[in-house]
């Protein structure tokens, strides 16, 4: 009956027959092919019809005899994936019977390490284990990563508890089980299962043409997937993959190509857009609905979305009249099997926040109080709604339709919910704020959920500030790198989705293929450049949402840049080589925040216009008025930052220009001032920079930065005494600032005060351990002072962290040089060459070193 009633379904499918053609041919060419393809990666937004699609390839590969398996977010693990690849080639009749004994090990060791850690961690639990014994147990197993998305919970442990309790269990489950295969199948089960699983392929593919291997909502198993896969396929630690495997994933994004961007000769991405009219129309016709007035309707309210546009033509209407809003058609799908009314609007209730547990229903569900346990319990046993990590998650497909008719019934039920999530949010983020320094928040991945979920829900509920409030957020994320960057890109997509904004939406379009294109850095690039948008964009520099300033000084020092000594003199060997050898800047390296400002208020600059009524029923259509007009200290702001980004790249001319525009509208500005002085003494015009710099700290004379670099200046200029006048003052002012720690040794070395130097240099090294300059700086002044052995061990770690860095070969050249080591010297030198083949004092170091070999 089941292959009857889906070959009567599949004959009505007219669309994606490219897509299954594709498919299908694959299995007409040899896998020794060129041609042929070993992944097919789906992927397109939610309701293209990604499932379908792939079910569909799951019917093609076994018609072409093929072994199939097909995995969803059901799987929370690989080794959850493993268990139901072998449930399903069991019931096609091949039976992985070895890796289905690992895998009842690793289920029975995992029981094992769970129960020891309340044996380990709390070994005499009066009357059962206590809820502090508890969360000391499951932090030494989220320690281990034993517990999957487990990152919300640690964020509200005590570090040292986590690392202690993992410690503590790691060690008793080494002495607990028999085997380092048993401690592996705990703590590394991928290391032990792999290799039986590619073992028990090459076995079944002895008597089968194919193995189909299917990964549906890529989106959600791919973070523990997408590596695994990755290494299964392209590598040999688990072993040999039978060259007929076919593994075919779908989500909603396109692959990461920083990972199999190198493998595009062997995949094909098969994107999946919404029906085309062509398609849609074939669909509607082929389930008889034809008439042009239904099919136009049709097409109007779903876009070409292909769930939709199956839902409705399902309901056969006769007329216009007939095609309501899918939305309600596909919620009373969903529903369709709950009569109570209390259920089903607990059902819809529960849509409304992205993620949900039982304190978050208790303020949106409109019931009893005394119906809240229970009827959350029952959304946990809902088909739809996923559970992870103690919170609930409903499918997009059912969630999006529902968002849709709660909010047309009743536009303004729907924003006044939205407002009292927000207002929760807001509660717990506020109190996660008590007593923490602002500038740690960002850092606590349980702030900046809480923070995501209120901006959300602001925007939803279409708060006039919370288009810039969450556009100012993305400033500071993409601080956090691109992982937190993209949960901020992703909100607005969501928001603008969910509530239907057009003006969010589109803002998450721009953002999300900037963020796609170039990461964090294109995404802040789109904030400044982009016209469409610009005008928020300069409100969105001007503050952070906790009060904080945006922009950023940054010590961006210019590529290693070496000269002779003042007269020309020629170094030789055993003398100290004068260079600014500072390196490129790095994100983790060289970074200076600056506080120097008020707290952003709404009335310092930026006037908000374009206001509209109190929204009504009647405007559900329209976006509340969130356009801004400017300043000039505004307009200066985004000048500023954008000279920043333009520094960090090394175009300094360019970020000159967008300074100088700041500091017309601006000329008071210090941050600005000082900027400009660093970049113009970095392009080595010394008498503009002191100019610029003594300007910046007469406006400010706390600011550290400038005082750095008007020191650096000022030993340029060569005035070492006012260098270190300046100097000092930076220090002063920020006695942890391993920069002007580096500048002052370099003032010290100037002015023969051997001791002084090298305990600037040792002190910045504690302060920046991964600083390959500041170990090479630490190695000259060892040199200098004779202790060679102890430079040399400072150049081997500033090239430990640092391969390819030049300077640090020359200098150890030179140091292994004067201890007799003639051959590791050339060597080393020849290195310092090969890497810039400019570097004049490295080659006159070489040609003392062979003349000295040569007699």
């Amino acid at each position: 009956m089941q292959q009857l009633i889906q070959r009567r379904r599949r004959a009505g499918l007219v669309a994606r027959s490219v897509e299954r053609e594709l498919f299908r041919a694959n299995f007409d060419t040899p896998p020794e092919d060129e041609r042929h393809r070993f992944l097919f990666h789906v992927h397109g937004d939610t309701g293209v019809g990604k499932t379908f699609l792939l079910r569909e390839f799951e019917q093609i590969a076994r018609e072409r005899g093929a072994l199939t398996a097909y995995v969803d977010e059901s799987a929370g693990s690989v080794p959850e994936a493993l268990a139901v690849m072998c449930r399903q080639f069991a019931a096609q009749g091949a039976r992985f019977k070895e890796l289905d004994k690992v895998l009842a090990a690793h289920r029975e060791r995992r029981h094992e390490a769970e129960a020891a850690a309340l044996a380990a961690l709390d070994p005499e639990p009066e009357g059962g284990p206590s809820a502090g014994s508890m969360a000391v147990a499951r932090a030494g197993l989220a320690g281990l990563g034993l517990i999957p998305g487990a990152g919300a919970f640690v964020g509200v442990l005590d570090p040292a508890q986590l690392a202690q309790g993992a410690d503590r269990l790691r060690s008793g489950l080494s002495a607990r089980f028999r085997s380092h295969e048993d401690v592996q199948l705990v703590l590394a089960p991928e290391s032990v299962l792999s290799p039986v699983l590619t073992k028990e392929l090459s076995d079944a593919a002895a008597s089968v043409p194919w193995i189909a291997l299917f990964f549906d909502t890529y989106e959600r198993t791919g973070p523990f997937l997408d590596g695994w896969l990755h290494d299964v396929m392209t590598t040999d630690r688990y072993g040999a993959l039978p060259a007929t495997v076919v593994v075919v994933t779908a989500g909603q994004r396109p692959f990461d190509t920083a990972r199999w961007g190198g493998f595009a000769d062997f995949m094909t991405a098969v994107p999946l857009e919404p029906f085309t009219e062509a398609e849609a129309r074939g669909l509607l016709a082929a389930r008889g609905v034809t008439a042009e007035p239904v099919v136009n309707e049709v097409l109007r309210l779903t876009g070409g979305l292909p769930v939709l546009v199956s839902t409705l033509a399902g309901t056969r209407p006769a007329g216009p009249d007939d095609v309501h809003d899918p939305s309600a058609t596909a919620v009373e799908r969903f529903l369709k099997w709950e009569p109570d009314p209390v259920r089903r609007s607990a059902a819809l209730a529960g849509a409304l926040p992205r993620r949900l547990d039982a304190d978050v229903f208790r303020v949106v569900a409109d019931c009893d109080p005394e119906q809240l346990d229970e009827l959350y319990g029952w959304l946990s046993t809902l088909p739809f709604a996923d559970e992870r990590a103690g919170r609930l998650r409903y499918h997009d497909v059912v969630r999006a339709p529902m968002l849709r008719l709660q909010r047309r019934r009743s536009p303004r039920g729907w924003a006044e919910r939205q407002r009292r999530l927000a207002d929760l949010f807001r509660l717990w983020r506020e109190e996660s704020e008590t007593g923490r320094d602002a500038g740690v928040l960002w850092a606590d991945e349980e702030w900046r959920e809480l923070r995501l979920a209120e901006s959300y829900h602001l925007l939803c509920a279409r708060d006039r500030e919370a288009l810039s409030m969450v556009l100012r957020d993305l400033v500071d994320a993409c601080d956090q790198g691109e992982s937190v960057a993209g949960r901020w890109v992703g909100v607005l997509e969501e928001a603008g989705r969910d509530a239907e904004l057009r003006t969010v939406a589109a803002w998450g379009r721009q953002l999300s293929r900037a963020f796609a294109g170039g990461g964090t850095e294109a995404v802040l690039e789109q904030l400044l450049t982009d016209s469409g948008f610009g005008a928020v964009v300069v409100d969105v520099l001007g503050s952070t949402a906790t009060g904080r300033p945006g922009g950023i000084l940054a010590h961006a020092s210019a590529p290693e840049v070496r000269y002779r000594p003042p007269g020309g003199a020629s170094p030789v060997p055993g003398d100290v080589e004068v260079r600014d050898a500072e390196e490129p800047y790095t994100e983790d390296r060289g970074v200076e925040v600056r506080d120097a400002e008020e707290p952003y208020t709404e009335d310092r600059g930026v006037e908000v216009r374009d206001a509209e009524e109190p929204y009504t029923e009647d405007q559900d259509a329209e976006d509340p008025g969130w356009g801004v007009r400017l300043a000039p200290e505004i307009v200066a702001r985004v000048h500023r930052s954008r000279a920043v980004s333009q520094g960090v790249r090394g175009e300094y001319q360019a970020a000159l220009t967008d300074l100088d525009r700041a500091l017309t509208l601006t000329p008071d500005d210090a941050r600005s001032r000082a900027l400009r002085g660093e970049y113009l003494r970095i392009l080595r015009r010394h008498d503009e920079a002191a100019r610029d710099l003594e300007r910046a700290v007469a406006l400010d004379p706390a600011h550290d930065y400038a005082w750095a670099s008007l020191g650096a200046t000022r030993l340029a200029l060569g005035d070492p005494a006012a260098a270190l006048a300046a100097l000092d003052r930076a220090l002063e002012l920020k006695p942890d600032y391993p920069w002007a720690l580096i500048r002052r040794a370099r003032v010290l070395r100037e002015l023969g005060d051997p001791g002084r130097r090298l305990a600037d240099l040792d002190r910045a090294v504690g302060l920046q351990p991964d600083s390959p300059w500041a170990h090479c700086e630490r190695g000259d002044a060892l040199r200098a002072a004779g202790r060679d052995e102890e430079a040399l061990a400072a150049y081997d770690l500033a090239l430990a962290l640092d391969p390819d860095y030049a300077s640090a070969y020359a200098s150890r050249g030179v140091c292994r040089f004067r201890l007799g080591r003639l051959t590791d010297a050339l060597s080393d030198l020849d290195r310092a060459l090969e890497l810039d083949p400019s570097y004049v004092w490295a080659r006159t170091q070489r040609d003392a070193v062979v003349r000295h070999r040569d007699g």
